[in-house]
């Protein structure tokens, strides 16, 4: 066995936690039943690497097995990478029947055709995802294991979730032997990234169900207050106001929790409204700029803005309608270019 996939291997086992080596070694199924038995798994995670490493020189592991491995450890710990959402589309609306031999090879065909030096990996999941493991090289360099990019592919959908490498310049090849193996002829970044593969998933499959209001701000209610009556209606008022913000927060975000997602970016184009005596803008033309938000939890970190007081109820549906607007991605770039608002 080559020294460089033995260390990955090694390198590998290490990043798992002690208590689930045995089973990850079990999905794995590269090693017999017999030979995970003679592994000792309540010794130091370094000597059961360097057990795990002498068993696969045992079966000539290769480079194969050895991504196999690190496909299933980013499988179950996906929340350690950034994915971001890409959309295809195709040319028609015509439905194909989808051949995941000849998805493999055409994929597989490209990217060997563009680099030689590349190593690619796939694995099937029961969800219909596709999970490929592309480790990128140079025309005199060997791939580098250690900084593979990630491919999520839902077959019959346009929807790929892309962890990628350092290396940025290689994402270009990889979108094109996306489009070419799965037969669209377009690929664009959906401005949505998080290390929640799940909750990305559930926005753009549309299993997270978001309300969109309807409503309208109700009239500041007036009257005299009685001196003697101040402080109970005071707090009727409170309650009142706190009711109505759970009621609109309720009919902007739904009841459920949200998706954990952690970047979102639009353009956004508005036109200034002024006096036209004033005369302020000697153009009429829209101000355009890009909008980016960023949080650890970024929509459950705009339904907290209402009741924290930090905002207004209802909120801007400029911020409540981020997941709709990535669901329709292609329709707006289509139809009116830049995505554009324009303010009341």
């Amino acid at each position: 066995m080559d020294e460089t996939v033995a260390e990955y291997i090694r390198r590998t086992v290490l990043k798992i936690p002690r208590d689930e080596i045995k089973t990850m070694l079990e999905k794995w199924g590269f090693l017999s039943e017999a030979q995970l038995q003679t592994l000792n798994f309540h010794q130091i995670k370094d000597n059961i690497s360097q057990e795990v490493v002498h068993l696969c020189e045992e079966n000539s592991a290769g480079i194969k097995q050895a991504a196999a491995l690190d496909i299933i450890y980013n499988h179950i710990y996906q929340n350690k990478r950034m994915w971001s959402v890409y959309q295809m589309k195709k040319s028609g609306e015509e439905v194909e029947y989808f051949d995941i031999t000849e998805f493999k090879k055409k994929f597989k065909g490209r990217l060997r055709s563009a680099l030689k030096n590349v190593t690619i990996t796939f694995k099937e999941y029961e969800d219909n995802a596709i999970w490929i493991r592309v480790a990128w090289g140079t025309p005199h360099k060997k791939p580098n294991q250690y900084k593979p990019s990630y491919v999520v592919y839902h077959s019959q959908t346009p929807y790929v979730f892309i962890s990628a490498s350092v290396l940025k310049s290689n994402l270009p090849l990889l979108c094109q032997a996306l489009i070419v193996a799965s037969n669209y002829h377009d690929i664009r970044e959906m401005e949505l990234r998080s290390h929640s593969l799940n909750s990305l998933k559930d926005i753009v499959f549309k299993r997270y169900s978001q309300n969109f209001p309807t409503y309208t701000r109700k009239p500041p209610q007036g009257g005299n207050v009685e001196p003697g009556n101040a402080d109970i209606r005071i707090v009727q008022e409170n309650r009142s106001e706190k009711e109505r913000i759970h009621r609109l927060n309720q009919e902007a975000f739904g009841s459920g929790p949200q998706p954990k997602l952690e970047f979102a970016q639009y353009r956004l184009e508005t036109m200034f409204k002024s006096d036209p005596k004033m005369d302020v803008l000697e153009k009429k033309e829209p101000f355009r700029c890009l909008v980016k938000f960023s949080s650890p939890h970024l929509l459950e970190s705009l339904k907290s803005l209402a009741p924290a007081g930090m905002a207004d109820a209802p909120l801007s549906p400029l911020l409540t309608c981020i997941p709709h607007k990535a669901r329709n991605y292609f329709k707006i770039r289509e139809k009116k270019g830049p995505e554009s608002f324009v303010s009341p």
